[in-house]
C-alpha cells in the first residue's frame, strides 16, 4: 500500500484561528513562499503586541549562530513585566538540535509565543520534530501560489480590502502583472489609490492605471505585434523589461498569444460565441476583437515562423549570455518582417 503523503496546514489557517482569538504558543512556519511567511509573521506580531509592555520581552534569534536549546531556554524564562513575550527564531532549519522542539512543543510556556521561520519546504514532515509539531497544531506551510490558487487568493485579497473584482478581471491582472504575489500586492496598492471610493476593480481601472503610470502590459505588446507595428512593439517590449518583467514570461505569453491566433479560424468556422471563444484562446473578452483583427494580418505560414522565432528566443535566453534586450529585439524583428 502506498504511503499517504503528510499534508501540512496552510499558513492561511493561522488567520482563521487568530480571528477566533486563538494565539498559539508555537508557530513553526515553513515553505517556498517567503513573502507570505513574512506577511504572517507580521500578522502574528501585531496580534501579540497588545500583550507586550516591554521591548525586553521581544527577542529575535538566528539559527546560524544559536541552537534550539538556547532559544527554548529564553522561551521558558518569565517575561520582564509583560503578559506575554515574543521570540522569533529565524533560520530555524539550520541548528542540528531540532529535537529539542519535541519536548517543548508538548508542553510550551503559556506566557511565550515562539515563532520559528524555516527557510524552504520540509521534505519529510513525518520525521521529527515536524511530526510532533504537526500533531500539536503548530506546523504551517506557505506554498508558492500558482494558477487557480493564486487567482482565488487575489479575489479574496480584494474582498478583504472591501472591494470587488470579477474572476475575468482578476485573471487579466495576473496575465498583466505575472504570477508573483508580491507584484500583485504592489499593483493592488496602486489600484486602490486610483479607485478612491469606487467599489469595484473594473477593466477600465486596470488599463487606465497602466496608462497613467506609463506602464505597458503584455497585452499592449501583443496588440502592437498583432498590428505588425514594429516600432511600437519594441517600445512596449523594452518598457516591460525595464519594469522588471522576465523575458521567459514575455516569450511564454507571446507563445500563448500565437497559439490563440492559430485557433481562431476553427472558432469562426464552428460559430463559437465570442465570450466563449475568448476563453478558449486564453484572453479577456475585451481583447478578443484584437485577436480577430490580428489573425487577418498573419497567415498560417507567418504564425509557424513566429513559433520558430519564439523557440529560438527561448533557447537563446537559456543557453547563451545574450542580454534580454537584444533577444527581444531580434524576436520582434523576426516576427514582424
Amino acid at each position: 500500500m502506498a504511503k499517504i503523503k503528510v499534508k501540512i496546514p496552510s499558513v492561511l489557517e493561522i488567520n482563521k484561528e487568530l480571528h477566533k482569538g486563538n494565539i498559539f504558543p508555537v508557530y513553526y512556519l515553513c515553505g517556498e513562499d517567503s513573502y507570505n511567511i513574512d506577511v504572517f509573521l507580521d500578522i502574528i506580531q501585531k496580534e501579540v503586541a497588545p500583550f507586550i509592555a516591554s521591548d525586553f520581552d521581544k527577542e529575535t534569534f538566528y539559527g546560524e549562530n544559536i541552537n534550539f536549546v538556547d532559544v527554548i531556554g529564553a522561551a521558558q524564562a518569565f517575561p520582564f513585566g509583560s503578559e506575554k513575550k515574543l521570540i522569533i527564531f529565524k533560520q530555524a532549519d539550520k541548528p542540528k538540535d531540532k529535537k529539542e522542539l519535541i519536548r517543548y512543543s508538548e508542553s510550551p510556556a503559556d506566557f511565550t509565543v515562539l515563532v520559528c521561520i524555516h527557510d524552504g519546504a520540509i521534505s519529510n514532515p513525518d520525521s521529527e520534530p515536524y511530526k510532533t509539531l504537526l500533531q500539536n497544531g503548530f506546523l504551517f506551510e506557505a506554498k508558492e501560489l500558482k494558477g487557480k490558487h493564486l487567482l482565488d487568493w487575489l479575489i479574496s485579497e480584494v474582498e478583504s480590502r472591501g472591494k470587488k473584482i470579477s474572476s475575468e478581471n482578476a485573471s487579466l491582472m495576473m496575465d498583466m502583472v505575472g504570477e508573483s504575489k508580491q507584484l500583485l500586492e504592489l499593483q493592488l496598492d496602486k489600484i486602490f489609490l486610483f479607485l478612491a471610493d469606487k467599489n469595484e476593480i473594473t477593466l477600465d481601472a486596470i488599463t487606465s492605471l497602466s496608462t497613467k503610470l506609463k506602464e505597458y502590459s503584455i497585452f499592449d505588446l501583443q496588440n502592437a505585434i498583432g498590428k505588425k507595428d514594429k516600432e511600437l512593439a519594441l517600445k512596449y517590449a523594452y518598457n516591460l523589461l525595464e519594469k522588471g518583467n522576465d523575458l521567459v514570461m514575455i516569450v511564454a505569453m507571446l507563445t500563448k498569444y500565437f497559439t490563440g491566433l492559430a485557433r481562431i479560424p476553427e472558432l469562426i468556422s464552428t460559430k463559437v460565441p465570442e465570450p466563449q471563444a475568448a476563453r478558449i484562446v486564453g484572453t479577456h473578452p475585451y481583447y478578443y476583437k484584437d485577436y480577430l483583427s490580428a489573425r487577418k494580418k498573419y497567415s498560417n505560414k507567418e504564425i509557424v515562423e513566429a513559433f520558430r522565432a519564439l523557440l529560438k528566443a527561448d533557447l537563446a535566453n537559456k543557453t547563451t549570455q545574450t542580454d534580454s534586450k537584444t533577444i527581444i529585439t531580434v524576436l520582434i524583428a523576426e516576427i514582424i518582417n
